[in-house]
């Protein structure tokens, strides 16, 4: 009877699990709203769009869903072509909705649909086009990099359009040149799931080298040397300097320094902006928000120095 009682117990649980599987789907088909339509034919912008690359948000609210609290609260914006963007938050803030450093990339990749308000890039509104006229001329390099089981070349250029030349310049850019050429195979080395045959480093650096074949004039970086040692974020920024000049670049910082020699620094709290101006000026004013900031990530550091 004991036996019976717990294989009648796992049954029932499992058979429980797989309803709820089919409910959800089931709930997805059913009530989910689907997104935009990828392609809008009569509003298709110029295949050279953008060419500057220039960004304005204006009187943007963004909510995660309706009857939710507003994470982006009348954000106006104007970023110019080619301008580096650091964008931060107040220390100490429990979590991104008390900041919405990250739910301006979602408003940007229409990841979630604005509440009021717009964004244009180079004087179209991006909400009149279809998402993959939009998300294509996108770049975005992410905090936790990501590789796809297959070779190198798949992981660079899905879709075949480039050539091994191409291939190599960028990777030669991103100074994982020389880690490629030492796989066997190369560019047709296989990379297992998850990239986890390289380091978080070149994993990163991959994914740049993916966003610099694009030839993207706008480039998103999602904290995007967060979970790496100093060395490499270095490396990096380095790169990111070089490859990188010609586009419009919003970064979303986690180490305060990366952004320091950016053209202008972004702070906001509580999804509305506290600080709009460049690092020199916010650093000069003791009373500044990113002042202040910067100095505890310094006393963090000779903290940890001493220890």
């Amino acid at each position: 009877m004991t036996d019976l009682f717990q294989y009648t117990v796992r049954v029932t649980v499992e058979t429980a699990a797989k309803f709820t599987s089919v409910q959800r789907i089931q709930n997805y088909i059913n009530n989910l709203d689907s997104e935009a339509p990828p392609i809008i034919k009569e509003r298709r912008p110029a295949r050279a769009w953008p060419k500057h690359g220039a960004i304005k948000f204006s009187n943007v609210d963004l909510r995660y869903r309706e009857g939710l609290p507003l994470v982006l609260k009348n954000i106006t914006l104007d970023i110019k072509s080619q301008e580096k963007i650091g964008i931060v938050g107040r220390t100490g803030s429990v979590s991104e909705l008390k900041t919405g450093k990250s739910s301006t990339a979602l408003a940007l990749f229409r990841i979630i649909e604005l509440d009021r308000g717009s964004i244009t890039i180079d004087n179209i509104d991006i909400s009149t086009i279809g998402l993959e006229d939009l998300r294509s001329k996108l770049s975005i390099i992410p905090q936790d990099p990501v590789l796809f089981v297959g070779t190198v070349r798949y992981n660079l250029d899905p879709f075949d359009k480039y050539s091994d030349k191409e291939l190599w310049t960028v990777l030669s850019k991103c100074h994982v040149k020389h880690t490629i050429q030492a796989l066997n195979g190369q560019l047709d080395a296989f990379i297992v799931e998850n990239g986890e045959n390289f380091s978080v480093g070149e994993r990163q650096l991959l994914c740049m080298a993916r966003a610099l074949l694009r030839h993207s004039k706008i480039l998103v970086l999602d904290e995007a040397t967060a979970a790496i040692d100093t060395e490499t974020d270095s490396l990096i920024q380095e790169t990111i300097k070089e490859a990188f000049a010609d586009c419009t670049m919003l970064t979303i910082a986690h180490r305060l320094n990366t952004v320091a020699s950016y053209d202008r620094i972004l702070v906001l709290d509580n999804g509305e902006i506290i600080e709009f101006d460049t690092p020199q000026k916010l650093l000069a004013n003791k009373h500044s928000v990113f002042s202040q900031m910067m100095a505890v990530q310094e006393s963090q550091k000779k903290s940890a120095i001493e220890e």
